[in-house]
């Protein structure tokens, strides 16, 4: 594997632990943040303005990382705020400081990944990109599944002392932080701009944009519409009578899945096309939330949470070679930062519609919705022309 350079395999492990801080305490986000007073519609408000936050942030750090030339600062500070924040929930109860630690961890979240994805499109060709953002996927998502193991082997052995939990997310996330000093910038290929820009032109790249990139976006962010945020999952989980246990196990499943498939799923995406294998997971997509909006059984929800992981692996690296394979190279952190950024705009939009939902109709009513949506979307993807012609310009 000549084309996992020794950044793609320090990146790779930086995302491991992160997902490992993260993923520790996703599970029990619900669970803690329905401790301490939440209401369904405060979680999916909750939710929703943390991804306004790194909306925003990862449409304006991406555009800041290709203006300056620089990658690795976004990098390295994203972490680390990301790491301090999450943690410090762990002293709070009051919903306006949790907004705002929640806030914070996206908005690291935010400062890093426009940057993160432009290193790692920089470290390849096209023709390997499924395949790099596919590795960097495993490895992150390997993060997410060792993490929830360690939350339900804490959970089993002191139930309810969720902030304890909170505190120890902050160990793999300062390693995480650590690993990307190690990390030595190249010099930019394309010229750093210098120009700034003021936080109301964030999301301008797509006036200037090539054409196929704003096609696509049209299809992906349709989808992020629909697709509120995995809480939901798991709250429908625990509304089923199920206990904590069976929910955390349920979503290391999903997790271990993701990982297993990211890999060979990119490989793939080589080479059976990238825009394919998107259209094949949002299906997938679609027909997971068909059922959850149906089942109430265990056996259902494991057969579900495996269809999960397939679904993710099939678009979360791939969406982002997609969108690398339409733009010039020196474009790469801004239209990543400015897709992602949409994206987390739509997942407020999602979420917060998700949790009105959940209180004023039924659960059910949540994942049907967003099931109908996502098809849509995949018909437009699987009949818009998008080339890559343009993956020539400036490389």
């Amino acid at each position: 594997m000549k084309y996992i350079t020794r950044t793609i395999w320090i990146l790779s492990l930086v995302s491991l632990f992160n997902d490992i801080s993260s993923e520790l305490l996703y599970p029990v986000m619900p669970l803690f943040l329905q401790s301490i007073g939440f209401s369904s519609v405060l979680i999916g408000l909750l939710e929703g303005f943390a991804e306004i936050t790194a909306g925003f942030s990862k449409g304006y750090f991406g555009r800041l990382s290709d203006s300056l030339g620089k990658r690795m600062p976004f990098v390295s500070g994203g972490y680390l705020l990301s790491s301090i924040a999450k943690s410090s929930m762990a002293f709070f109860t009051l919903p306006l400081l949790i907004f705002g630690a929640r806030s914070a961890d996206k908005l690291g979240k935010g400062l890093r990944t426009g940057a993160r994805d432009a290193i790692l499109s920089d470290e390849t060709t096209p023709q390997n990109k499924g395949k790099v953002f596919g590795f960097h996927r495993a490895f992150d998502t390997l993060g997410a599944a060792i993490g929830p193991s360690i939350a339900l082997v804490f959970i089993i052995m002191r139930p309810g002392q969720y902030k304890l939990m909170f505190m120890l997310a902050f160990i793999p996330g300062v390693v995480g932080f650590l690993l990307t000093l190690l990390i030595k910038e190249k010099k930019a290929e394309h010229k750093a701009s210098k120009t700034s820009f003021r936080l109301s032109q964030t999301f301008d790249y797509l006036k200037t944009s090539p054409d196929n990139y704003r096609k696509l976006m049209v299809a992906l962010l349709l989808f992020a519409l629909f697709n509120s945020s995995d809480l939901f999952l798991l709250m429908k989980i625990k509304a089923t009578g199920l206990t904590d246990p069976y929910v955390i196990g349920c979503y290391i499943l999903y997790n271990i899945v993701f990982a297993l498939a990211s890999f060979p799923l990119g490989h793939i995406a080589d080479s059976f096309g990238l825009k394919k294998t998107m259209v094949v997971g949002l299906f997938l997509f679609a027909l997971v939330y068909l059922g959850f909006g149906l089942n109430n059984s265990l056996a259902g929800f494991v057969i579900l949470f495996v269809l999960y992981g397939i679904y993710a692996a099939a678009t979360d690296g791939v969406s982002k070679a997609l969108v690398s394979n339409v733009v010039p190279k020196g474009e790469t952190g801004s239209a990543i930062g400015t897709y992602a950024g949409l994206s987390s705009i739509m997942a407020f939009l999602a979420s917060t519609a998700a949790g009105l939902l959940w209180k004023f109709t039924t659960p059910s009513a949540v994942f049907l919705i967003s099931a109908a949506g996502v098809f849509i979307s995949m018909l437009y993807l699987a009949f818009v022309n998008i080339s890559n012609k343009e993956i020539q310009i400036e490389r």
